[in-house]
């Protein structure tokens, strides 16, 4: 059993370098940018960025249920990490709304105004109109949200720049066009192809090679149904519509299946459209009702803050080990040095985002991998007064403090995903981030306390200590130690 004591302390000591090689901060003796690539994730309150809170907005006769506002999550996402935002946090809270954490973000207004817009795209039959750019219309996938009286005639009511260019298709798809019907307002135009047949969409060159246009590219059966209109509409205008605003409207002249490209778009805007359209169309539009801006530099004070508490935390725990325990206290510290090494090392790998929350969910998993010390030691020197051997004392005392550190843990880590379901269902991502350190904190304190600790005492009882009245803080005179297990 000796053998197997210390093939163990080896094997712990190889996987605490590679946590200690994964965990500590720089880019020094990085192996093929492992470590470059698992940075330690910043939450918003420690490197800054933007939160907003957006609420649903939906239009006469739309009701919002929870795949809805799910499927409005999901696009807002897509749209998010096309932006370049690190460890984005989007969820959904309660039945109509949705939180956005977006950690460093420089540009917030942009942000918003990207999550906000809808970017429905249509291709539709104008009927044989040239429709002008700017002109609201209806069409058959729903009517335009008019705000403005000015804009209650479809055809007639411009809101963007007539100056605006053409759209040229190169290839698309849209559907068989149905019977005209005159709306409230106007005639409601027939959607040919729409954003949801969208392949992709990416910039590129426009056809005079001077400036960026939007280029799209169809997929499934919408190819033959734009390839079918256009077909039959040769010499007719079709008119490109973003959220029912009427882009351009260029003349087919020549049958179209598979892309096309939108021009008229600002340049500056033309990034912004591809995110939108490859993204998709909000499934409801939302209403900003609550946006906060924090500052790096009062994360980075908070954040300086929380490791100096909690080191000074962590020395004075180590100081009461080591004076109240002795040995076994100075053998707990070494084992919370390779606990804080695999924990951090795990966050690193997951990634975990490190809030100030997540940081006190750490620092307290700190205080119970301590516990479990504790419950350990206080028996091993009841069963020194006994007169155990010291092997003895070691085997009896985890094996009698076990299945309280288990139930005690167990119940933590019970509660941790409790509290993790419930933040995640509120948007409130202080709950989950301390209910998800403080659980990886917990398990990985279970095997440091167990595992770690007793291999370490295991290792010094093997070396020959005899003298457990002071070194193991017992009132025994003396004891003779028996070959460990």
């Amino acid at each position: 059993m000796r053998s197997r004591t210390w093939i163990t302390l080896g094997c712990i000591i190889l996987l605490a370098i590679s946590a200690t090689w994964v965990a500590l901060p720089g880019s020094n003796y990085d192996i093929n940018g492992f470590r470059a690539a698992h940075p330690v994730r910043e939450g918003l309150d420690l490197q800054g960025g933007l939160q907003v809170v957006l609420q649903a907005d939906p239009v006469a006769g739309q009701t919002i249920d929870a795949e809805t506002l799910e499927g409005t999550r999901q696009t807002l996402e897509r749209r998010i990490n096309a932006l370049g935002v690190s460890e984005p946090l989007i969820q959904t809270r309660g039945s109509d709304q949705i939180i956005v954490e977006l950690p460093g973000i420089r540009n917030p207004e942009d942000a918003i105004q990207i999550m906000q817009q809808t970017a429905l795209l249509e291709i539709i039959d104008p009927l044989g109109m040239s429709l002008p750019p700017g002109t609201i219309v209806d069409t058959s996938l729903g009517a335009a949200d008019r705000n403005d009286a000015a804009a209650a005639t479809p055809v007639a009511s411009p809101v963007g720049s007539p100056g605006a260019g053409s759209a040229t298709p190169v290839a698309g798809s849209l559907a068989t066009p149905v019977a005209e019907v005159d709306g409230p307002t106007g005639p409601v135009f027939e959607t040919i192809v729409s954003g949801a047949d969208l392949k992709d969409a990416y910039a590129t060159q426009g056809n005079t090679g001077i400036g960026q246009v939007v280029a799209f590219e169809l997929q499934g059966d919408a190819a033959g149904r734009f390839f079918e209109y256009t077909s039959s509409h040769l010499g007719q205008p079709m008119s490109i519509v973003i959220d029912k605003e009427v882009i351009s409207s260029p003349v087919i002249n020549g049958a179209i299946s598979s892309s096309g490209i939108i021009e008229g778009i600002e340049p500056t805007e033309v990034q912004n459209m591809v995110i939108q359209l490859k993204a998709g169309a909000l499934s409801v539009p939302l209403e900003v009702v609550q946006s906060q801006t924090v500052s790096p530099s009062l994360g980075q004070d908070s954040l300086q803050k929380s490791l100096i508490a909690g080191t000074v935390g962590l020395l004075i725990v180590a100081l009461f080990m080591i004076l109240y325990y002795r040995l076994p206290g100075l053998v707990s510290v070494i084992a919370l040095l390779f606990y804080a090494a695999f924990t951090v090392a795990i966050f690193k790998l997951i990634p975990v985002t490190l809030t100030l929350a997540g940081i006190a969910g750490f620092i307290l998993s700190i205080g119970m991998a301590v516990d479990a010390n504790v419950l350990i030691f206080a028996r091993m020197k009841e069963e020194i007064r006994r007169g155990r051997t010291l092997s003895q004392a070691l085997n009896s005392g985890f094996s009698h403090a076990w299945p309280s550190i288990r139930d005690s843990n167990i119940t933590t880590m019970i509660t941790t995903f409790i509290l993790y379901v419930f933040g995640s269902y509120t948007g409130t991502s202080i709950i989950t981030g301390f209910a998800l350190t403080l659980f990886i904190g917990v398990l990985v304190s279970m095997f440091t306390a167990i595992t770690v600790s007793r291999t370490l005492l295991r290792v010094v009882v093997s070396l020959g200590l005899t003298n457990p009245r002071w070194w193991f803080g017992s009132s025994s005179q003396s004891l003779q130690a028996a070959p460990a297990d």
